[in-house]
């Protein structure tokens, strides 16, 4: 008798081997349906992969997070059957699972365009249509290889050739095509049924320049038509809010091939950048942060001493003086063990907080920059926090609802907090390691969040707490982070007296709310569309006079303003006030006061909001008290 436990507990008997499809039959018509791929003892694998004893059973359907991966890398064997159906010369390399769908890289004697896309999508609509069964079966090695060059699939032939000679590789087929693959696959071509074709790139063999130019389909895929069709419009929205075209509608950076991956801020954008600036301050003042400033240049000594010479170079730049070798500064974290480490510190001292608007320059490739999302140049909300031991938890659990706290403030309301453990590459013992994870987990338990484990994604120095929130359009953006390290301090010989008379060396949390100003910045433009809410906006209040007549009780309004600390423009100039009105709405200006003769006579003004809204006439002091109520407890960042 053949025992299969399934995840609710429940157990299934049955008296002789069975496939897993069988088993979701026996299970329910409807999960047989839904099916795609299954997981026994833990290990994915194909629904028909029979179950010889005892064992316990997960079935992955479209709906799982697996199911969706599933489904994706079976969509892109599609690809690529249809590609060979269309065009019989080209040759088919790798075709992984990514982020919302996969890609596919061919080699072929000319580049696709969109035509050919179309083609290759109806071709695969086709296909999937047959309904063929996708079957999995087994190659020795040299076999496959064979297999492979018979078929003129020589960059196949070159992926096995570097398998280990006794390897037993498993291959996929589907009517007349055949792949390599570990699987698991969808059990037939039928279960996919809602697939687009996105775009085409280049794309160098292994990645590596040296060798030849391939042809890299990019696609989607996903459980239901409904599905997609919802993702391919967050799309056409993310395009619409895309930051770097708000930034030439809202005048607020560019940024430039002498420069790249550097921000030319203009003074609308340098306006949102400054009142972030500011709001990020009084939080830290009202937390007890000391504010400190910490050089641009520093010796290579430093950073060795660090270790962010031997697991960071690669990402700095480099400068010589005087048969000196310097850093750019790509973090603060040395410089401020450099300014504890003035003076004598004893425990009382201790928590001491550091804070710093660190300016950071790495050395990022040039073609992962993006817009604010990915730069060479930005400017972190840094500081770290010199404890005891025995103050990790409160130091912790404050920050957890100071982060809190700040998300909220900006909308950012969807919060998912992750531990990341130790990676690969890492400084210090696994003694300490353990500690400093137990550590972390301890202060999320304790804090009462929901939290998940990123295996190996842990800082060199230490483990972390990574903070992300999700925008608008569902897309998860990683922000703040606390990170525990019990190394650097140690390393750079940071000390205090503790409370029987010796020396201690002090625990560093590295700690940063939003992380990069310039990325935060892109994320919220995108979030709200330029659409800020009234205290984020660069300009609050444009003021905007239909002829040379109002000028002077439009200055008066504008000055009125400004003394209420609400950032205001004046616009006198000599155009229709239709043509203002677009222009100021484009620039996604909160409000827009239109003075015409009746405003003037009757000393009110007309008030537009940036949604098109009428609020219709109303004296200054009703103006300031509405603009007063929207801003409430953010007042103070105007003044």
């Amino acid at each position: 008798m053949l025992t299969i436990r399934l995840p609710d507990g429940s157990v299934k008997k049955f008296e002789q081997a069975v496939s897993v499809a069988d088993v979701a039959a026996d299970i329910g018509s409807g999960l047989a349906r839904a099916a795609v791929a299954a997981r026994v003892d833990g290990r994915p694998v194909d629904l028909s992969y029979v179950i010889e004893r005892d064992a316990e059973l997960s079935i992955i359907t479209g709906k799982d997070e697996a199911g969706l991966e599933v489904i994706r890398h079976s969509t892109a064997h599609l690809l690529a059957q249809a590609v060979k159906r269309l065009f019989p010369k080209a040759q088919v390399t790798i075709g992984p699972v990514i982020d919302d769908g996969f890609y596919y890289d061919f080699a072929f004697e000319r580049a696709f365009n969109e035509e050919d896309l179309q083609r290759i999508e109806k071709e695969m609509q086709a296909l999937a249509k047959q309904n063929f069964e996708v079957k999995r079966f087994v190659m020795k090695r040299d076999e496959a290889i064979s297999f492979f060059r018979e078929k003129a699939e020589f960059y196949k032939a070159e992926i096995i050739e570097d398998l280990p000679e006794d390897e037993v590789l498993s291959l996929y087929q589907q009517g007349d095509f055949v792949d390599l693959c570990r699987g698991p696959h969808v059990p037939n071509t039928g279960k996919l049924k809602a697939f687009k074709l996105m775009k085409v790139a280049g794309a160098y063999w292994r990645g590596d320049s040296n060798n030849d130019m391939l042809q890299r389909i990019y696609g989607t895929a996903w459980a239901n038509k409904d599905d997609l069709n919802a993702y391919l419009h967050r799309l056409e929205e993310a395009e619409k809010r895309d930051h770097r075209k708000l930034a030439k509608q809202m005048d607020l950076f560019h940024l430039q091939e002498e420069a790249p991956g550097m921000v030319f801020w203009h003074d609308q954008g340098w306006q949102l950048y400054q009142v972030i600036e500011q709001y990020i301050r009084r939080k830290l003042r009202a937390h007890d942060y000391q504010e400190i400033k910490t050089p641009q240049l520093v010796d290579s000594v430093l950073w060795e001493k660090s270790g962010h010479w031997q697991n960071y170079r690669d990402e700095m730049f480099i400068t010589e003086s005087e048969k000196r070798l310097f850093a750019v500064k790509p973090m603060s974290c040395p410089c401020h063990v450099q300014v504890f480490k003035q003076g004598l510190k004893s425990y009382r001292d201790l928590p001491l907080r550091m804070a710093e608007f660190g300016n950071c320059h790495r050395n990022e490739p040039s073609g992962t920059l993006h817009g604010l999302m990915r730069v060479r140049n930005f400017v972190q909300d840094d500081a770290h926090i010199f404890c005891t031991e025995a103050q990790i938890q409160s130091e912790a659990q404050q920050f957890i609802r100071l982060i809190l706290d700040v998300y909220r403030d900006f909308g950012l309301d969807d919060l998912m907090m992750a531990l990341s453990t130790r990676p690969e590459k890492r400084v210090g013992d696994d003694a300490l390691w353990d500690k400093a994870e137990s550590d972390l987990k301890r202060a999320l338990d304790t804090a009462g969040v929901n939290w998940s484990i990123k295996e190996g994604d842990g800082a060199f120095y230490g483990p972390k707490i990574d903070f992300s929130v999700r925008d608008c359009l569902n897309r998860v953006w990683q922000l703040g982070t606390l990170q525990l390290d019990y190394c650097l301090p140690a390393r750079l010989k940071a000390e205090y007296i503790a409370e029987d008379g010796g020396k201690k060396t002090p625990v560093m949390l590295h700690r940063a709310i939003i992380g990069s100003f310039e990325r935060f910045i892109g994320i919220l433009l995108e979030h709200y569309a330029g659409k800020l809410p009234l205290w984020l906006a660069p300009t609050q209040v444009v003021v905007l006079n239909i002829s040379e007549h109002q000028a002077d009780y439009a200055r008066q309004v504008a000055d009125q303003l400004k003394k209420s600390a609400i950032r205001v423009k004046l616009d006198l100039r000599n155009e229709k006030i239709g043509f203002k009105i677009r222009q100021f709405a484009l620039e996604r200006v909160s409000y827009l006061v239109i003075i015409g003769d009746r405003e003037m006579q009757e000393q009110q003004i007309a008030v537009r909001t940036q949604a098109g809204e009428n609020l219709g006439s109303m004296t200054m002091p009703s103006f300031l008290r509405h603009l007063q109520e929207e801003l409430g407890n953010k007042q103070h960042i105007n003044e």
